[in-house]
C-alpha cells in the first residue's frame, strides 16, 4: 500500500479499540517470568554451552601475541574463539568498528576472545588464562583537548576541517547577530552516557548445518540479519533472527553487537549451541554509548524579544568512520528567526563506539538549547514561557514554503503553565525557600522529529475466528504487542481476545523496527495496510461488495444488510494477507514533528546542595495516541530518564587508559524510585493525516527531549546559580548558594 496523500476517514478512526488505554497484552507473561529473553531459551535449547568474552586490555594498539593453550586445557572448556582461529570476517554496515578484534584494537574492552565451556564459571576461569602481550598506542580520550587542538589547527593558514560536516547556513546569521539589540553567547557541556538497560546484549546461537539461528536481544531485526550475514559471510537467507522480548534498548541494541557474533562463532566451532552475555563492564565499553557534546549557542533578538539571529554548533566524538551526534537538529526547526547557522563537528578519539541513545541528537541538543533560551529570556527580561511563544513558527524556518503538518507548541505551553501553576512562579530567582529548601520552579520545550520508515505484515484469518498477526517488529517493553492487537481488532471488527500476534522473527514481514520514535506509528501503519488486504479477501470469499462493508463484532455486514460471521470467511482455508505500507514523499512536503513542553519543580538544599525533585509535568501533542496507558508509560519512563541525565548520569573516563571507569550499575548511578516524584502527562486529542493512516506520530522520546534542561532551569530558579555542565551535581552548586542564614 503506498502512503503518499494525506490520510482519509478510515476503519481506525472508529476508536472502539484503538485510542483506549488497554492494558499491555504481554503482561502477565512479563509479571510471571513466562516472557523468555535470549539468554532464557532453555526449552527449545536444552544443551546450550555458555560464551564468555574476553575484552581488549588496552584501548588503542595491537596485541603482539596471544597464547590460549592454558585456557583450552581447562576444565569444561569446548573452544576457544580469537580472530586468529574465527576465519573471514567482514564488518556489519551498522558497526563502526569490528566486533572480534586483533591483531589491531581500536577501543578498552573490544572483544578478543570467546571461552566456551559447559558452565559460566567455567568459562570465565579459563578465560583468565589467556596470555596477551599487548603494544599499546598512544589514543585520544578527552573531548575538549580535542577540541582545542583542532580549533588551533584551523587557525593556521591554509589549514582546512577534511571530512567534517558543512555549517547548515540561512540568511545573515554573522551580521545579524552583531546588529542584535541583546545576545548571548554561551558553551554547554553533555557528558557520555551509558545506556544501562536491565537486560545485557545476550544472544543463543545455532547452526544446523550452514543455517544459523539466533535468539538475540535487539531491536532491529532485518538490520541485525543483514549485518550477520555481511559478518559471517553467508547469504541472508540462511541466517534467521529471533528477538520476541527485549529487556530494554534505548539505541543500544539497534545494532549487532560482539554477543550475537561470538554467540555464533562460538557455537561453529563448539559444535553445539552457545549462549553468551556481556558481563555489565562490556555493555559500558563494548556496546555504543552516547557521546559527549561541547555545543555552542548564541542567539540575538530585538528588544521586542523575536530572534533575529541564532546559531548551534556542537563538538563530539566517536571512532574513525564514526559519525558525530546530531545535538543540533531541533535548533534548525524549533524556533524562528531569519538568519540561522548550525554545524556539527567530529573530532576522532579511541574511546568505545558513540551511536543513538535514548532520543538521539535531540536528547543532548535540547539539554543545551534550552537552557540557553531561558538565559535568552533572563537577558530580555522575559518570561520563558512568553519568550518562547513569542518565537513559535507554523513552517520550516530554512524553508517557510514548506509547512509544519501539525504545529500545536504554544497550545502545549498554554495548558503546561496554566496546569502547573506557572503563574503562581516568582521570577526573582532564589526567592522561594520551604525550610532549608530553596524552591524553583523550571521549563523547557519538548521536541522530536516524527520519522516514518516503510513497514510490513502478514495476517491470518482461521476457522475459528481468531486474527494472527506476524511481523519481524520487536517490543522492547513500550507495548508493541498491544497497539499492534489493537490495531488488528479495531480493523477486522474482533475483540482484542481473538487476536494474536507473534513479533521479533526475521521470518515475519520486515517491520519498522523499534527506534527512533518511529516503530509504533510505522509498525501498526503495517498492520493496517496487511489488514485492508484481508478486509478485501474476506469480501471477496463471501461474495460481499467491498463498497460500504462494516467489519464489527466479529462479522461483516455489507451495506444490502446480508451479515457473515467473520469466520465463516475461513471455512475452506486459512486467509491470509500480507503487505507492506510504503510512505511516498509527504514528509519533503510538510514537516512533520512532535512538540511538548515539560514543566518541573525542583528543592535545593540550601546547605549542601542537594536537589531534590518535587513533581513534573510533561504535555505532548504527537499525533492520534494509541493506547494512552502505554503511551504515558514511556513518556514518564523519558522523564525519569531526564532526570538521570540531569543530575546524575556520566560516564568517567579514565584520560591513562581510555577507557569508562564506572562500568556497572554500581558506580554508573541512574535514578531509582525514592528519586521519582509526582509525574503528570498530558496528551492533546490531535490526529496528524500526514503522518500515517494511522494519524498517530512516535511519543516515547519526545518525553525525554527538554526534561534535562527543566530541571537546569528550574535549579537555577532556586539557586541563582546557572550551571552549564551535566551533570547537575551539588559540588558545581555549593560555591553559589546564597547564605543559608
Amino acid at each position: 500500500m503506498k502512503f503518499d496523500t494525506p490520510a482519509t476517514q478510515n476503519p481506525i478512526d472508529q476508536l472502539k479499540i484503538v485510542g483506549h488505554g488497554v492494558d499491555r497484552i504481554d503482561g502477565p507473561l512479563k509479571t510471571t517470568g513466562k516472557a523468555v529473553y535470549a539468554y532464557e531459551h532453555h526449552d527449545t535449547v536444552p544443551d546450550a554451552a555458555v560464551g564468555y568474552v574476553l575484552g581488549a586490555a588496552i584501548a588503542k594498539g595491537r596485541i603482539r601475541a596471544m597464547d590460549i593453550e592454558a585456557a583450552r586445557r581447562a576444565p569444561g572448556v569446548l573452544a576457544v574463539v580469537t580472530a586468529q582461529n574465527a576465519g573471514q570476517l567482514g564488518k556489519g554496515k551498522m558497526n563502526t568498528a569490528t566486533l572480534l578484534g586483533g591483531p589491531e584494537i581500536q577501543h578498552y574492552h573490544q572483544a578478543i576472545a570467546l571461552v566456551v565451556a559447559e558452565t559460566l564459571e567455567q568459562a570465565r576461569a579459563a578465560s583468565r588464562l589467556i596470555r596477551v602481550q599487548y603494544e599499546r598506542a598512544p589514543g585520544a580520550f578527552d573531548l575538549a583537548a580535542e577540541k582545542a587542538a583542532g580549533d588551533s589547527a584551523a587557525k593556521k593558514p591554509g589549514k582546512k576541517a577534511g571530512g567534517q560536516p558543512k555549517p547548515d547556513v540561512v540568511g545573515d546569521f554573522e551580521g545579524a547577530y552583531a546588529a542584535a539589540a541583546v545576545k548571548i553567547d554561551h558553551t554547554y557541556r553533555t557528558p557520555d552516557q551509558s545506556h544501562a538497560m536491565m537486560e545485557p546484549h545476550a544472544s543463543t546461537a545455532v547452526w544446523e548445518g550452514d543455517a544459523l539461528t539466533l535468539w538475540t536481544s535487539n531491536q532491529m531485526v532485518d538490520w541485525g540479519r543483514s549485518d550477520v550475514a555481511k559478518t559471517l559471510g553467508l547469504p541472508k537467507d540462511k541466517v534467521r533472527l529471533i528477538s520476541p522480548y527485549v529487556g530494554g534498548g534505548f539505541g543500544g541494541k539497534l545494532f549487532v553487537r560482539a554477543d550475537a557474533l561470538l554467540a555464533a562463532l562460538g557455537a561453529r566451532a563448539a559444535r553445539r549451541p552457545v549462549k553468551v552475555a556481556l558481563a555489565r563492564p562490556l555493555v559500558a565499553n563494548n556496546t555504543t554509548h552516547r557521546p559527549a557534546t561541547i555545543q555552542r549557542i548564541r542567539i540575538g533578538a530585538g528588544q521586542d524579544g523575536k530572534i533575529t539571529a541564532i546559531a548551534h554548533e556542537s563538538w563530539s566524538g566517536d571512532l574513525p568512520g564514526g559519525n558525530p551526534e546530531e545535538a543540533v537538529q531541533q535548533t534548525r526547526l524549533l524556533y524562528a528567526g531569519a538568519n540561522r547557522l548550525t554545524a556539527l563537528h567530529l573530532m576522532e578519539l579511541d574511546l568505545p563506539e558513540g551511536n543513538a541513545m535514548r532520543a538521539p541528537g535531540e536528547a543532548p541538543g535540547m539539554m543545551a538549547l534550552e537552557i540557553a533560551m531561558d538565559e535568552m529570556a533572563e537577558a530580555l527580561g522575559m518570561d520563558p514561557v512568553e519568550f518562547r511563544v513569542r518565537n513559535d513558527t507554523q513552517v520550516d524556518p530554512a524553508a517557510p514554503a514548506r509547512p509544519f503538518s501539525q504545529r500545536r507548541f504554544i497550545e502545549c505551553l498554554r495548558i503546561g503553565a496554566a496546569r502547573f501553576g506557572w503563574a503562581e512562579r516568582r521570577a526573582r530567582p532564589g526567592a522561594s525557600r520551604d525550610g532549608r529548601w530553596l524552591v524553583g520552579m523550571g521549563m523547557a520545550a519538548a521536541f522530536r522529529n516524527n520519522l516514518v520508515t516503510d513497514s510490513a505484515a502478514r495476517v491470518r484469518l482461521d476457522a475459528a475466528g481468531q486474527v494472527i498477526v506476524e511481523t519481524d517488529m520487536t517490543d522492547i517493553g513500550t507495548g508493541s504487542y498491544t497497539i499492534i492487537a489493537q490495531t488488528a481488532a479495531e480493523m477486522l471488527g474482533v475483540p482484542l481476545a481473538k487476536v494474536i500476534v507473534r513479533l521479533g522473527d526475521s521470518a515475519f514481514p520486515v517491520s519498522a523496527g523499534s527506534g527512533g520514535q518511529w516503530g509504533a506509528n510505522s509498525s501498526t501503519a503495517g498492520v493496517y495496510a496487511a489488514c485492508q488486504k484481508l478486509r478485501a479477501a474476506v469480501l471477496e470469499r463471501l461474495g460481499f461488495p467491498a463498497e460500504g462493508a462494516v467489519f464489527a463484532d466479529g462479522s461483516v455486514t455489507e451495506a444490502g444488510g446480508r451479515t457473515a460471521l467473520l469466520r465463516q470467511a475461513a471455512t475452506d482455508g486459512d486467509l491470509v494477507a500480507e503487505d507492506v505500507l510504503e510512505f511516498g514523499d509527504l514528509d519533503k512536503q510538510f514537516q512533520q514533528s512532535t512538540f511538548g513542553a515539560h514543566f518541573v519543580e525542583v528543592a535545593v538544599d540550601a546547605y549542601t546542595g542537594e536537589t531534590r525533585i518535587r513533581r513534573m509535568l510533561a504535555v505532548c501533542a504527537a499525533g492520534r495516541i494509541l493506547n494512552p496507558k502505554t503511551a504515558r508509560s514511556q513518556v514518564i519512563g523519558a522523564m525519569t530518564m531526564g532526570i538521570g541525565a540531569a543530575l546524575m548520569e556520566e560516564l568517567a573516563i579514565d584520560q591513562r587508559a581510555g577507557f569508562f571507569v564506572n562500568h556497572d550499575l554500581a558506580s554508573y548511578e541512574v535514578p531509582v524510585h525514592a528519586d521519582i516524584p509526582v509525574q503528570e502527562v498530558i496528551f492533546l486529542d490531535e490526529t496528524d493525516p500526514v503522518s500515517s493512516p494511522m494519524k498517530a506520530k512516535g511519543v516515547g522520546e519526545l518525553g525525554l527531549c527538554g526534561v534535562g534542561a527543566a530541571i537546569a532551569n528550574a535549579i537555577t530558579h532556586a539557586t541563582g546559580v546557572r550551571v552549564r555542565e551535566y551533570p547537575v551535581t551539588l559540588d558545581k552548586l555549593l560555591a553559589g548558594l546564597p547564605d543559608p542564614a
